[in-house]
């Protein structure tokens, strides 16, 4: 079970900062329309005028709307990485894996309901802007990196095995919840805090 190398969208990475800010107008664009028009309507066009910048510039980075919203999604990933990340820190390390599983959720459950596109594209793993299986696999191999200290274990295949089973089954129960309710059904969400619970338990007690 070898890790999924990092997806890249880029067509170019930007090198200066002028350019750096341009991308980041460029995806905080696309992530507003796909909440306002959806991922069929969306149009690099559209995003180009909402980001006041020049269509050449899209084309700068991206090929068409299907690669925009792919590094839309990694840079979620990304984002929820260090977001993650802060709040182990000051949560310390005595709760164990027990907070550091309330945190993954949480922040996963934070982003599904404030971040803008992020109901349709999250980490890449709905269709049809992804395939389910990838994405699962990169955030289980992050969280193969960063919690492994967290938790004094070593970054094994059976650690990253764990990591993701979680991972997939919060993803399926997690969209489940955010079908039945628009801020994600708590009776659900609860249910599926307890299965996780239950399954890490049993392999990291």
């Amino acid at each position: 079970m070898k890790p999924v190398p990092p997806a890249t969208s880029l067509r170019r990475a930007p090198v200066q900062r002028r350019s750096a800010e341009r991308l980041t107008r460029i995806l905080d664009a696309c992530a507003d329309l796909l909440d306002e028009v959806g991922y069929d309507a969306l149009s690099t066009r559209a995003v180009a005028q909402r980001a006041s910048v020049p269509i050449g510039s899209v084309y700068r980075f991206f090929g068409n709307k299907r690669q925009m919203a792919d590094a839309l999604a990694q840079r979620n990933l990304e984002r929820y990485t260090v977001r993650v990340g802060e709040r182990l820190r000051q949560a310390g390390e005595d709760g164990g894996w027990r907070t550091a599983m309330d945190v993954v959720l949480d922040e996963y459950l934070e982003m599904k309901r404030t971040a803008p596109g992020f109901s349709l594209v999250d980490f890449g793993n709905q269709i049809p802007v992804g395939a389910r299986a990838e994405p699962n696999h990169r955030v289980a191999d992050r969280l193969t990196e960063l919690l492994s200290g967290y938790l004094d274990r070593e970054p094994d295949e059976d650690l990253r095995r764990v990591f993701l089973i979680a991972v997939e089954t919060a993803d399926t129960l997690v969209h489940l919840a955010f079908r039945v309710a628009p801020e994600g059904d708590q009776r659900i969400i609860d249910e599926a805090r307890e299965m996780l619970r239950a399954y890490l338990a049993r392999v990291l007690d």
